[in-house]
């Protein structure tokens, strides 16, 4: 088994920073679905910004929202305003073919890449 790269969300914009928060970083809805990630699931985040990187789960926010929310202890690392990569990995015995979403300067769907 490999852990291989299954989705990811390219580019996007953290619109909420909440330190003051269990953990986790929140999702619009609408980009979970195209990028086929579950609310629950565990991500890695990079800052594009800062070169920060850090793993969490995933929190639904509502469907075309354009929300990306960073919270808890990993909210020290980033700054509303950057850009992050979103990156989700599946334990696989074959290649995976990755959904990645690029998306605009407002988080809505702009293509598959």
């Amino acid at each position: 088994m490999r852990e291989l790269l299954h989705a990811k969300i390219h580019r996007a914009t953290v619109t909420h920073v909440e330190p003051d928060y269990i953990g986790s970083i929140g999702i619009d809805r609408t980009l979970l679905e195209k990028a086929d990630i579950w609310a629950g699931e565990k991500v890695l985040v990079s800052d594009l910004n800062n070169g920060a990187r850090f793993e969490t789960y995933v929190v639904e926010e509502e469907a075309d929202s354009g929300i990306i929310a960073v919270n808890g202890a990993a909210a020290h690392l980033v700054r509303k305003g950057d850009k992050v990569i979103i990156m989700a990995f599946e334990l696989s015995k074959f290649p995976l073919k990755a959904k990645i979403v690029l998306v605009d300067d407002r988080n809505r769907f702009v293509k598959y890449l």
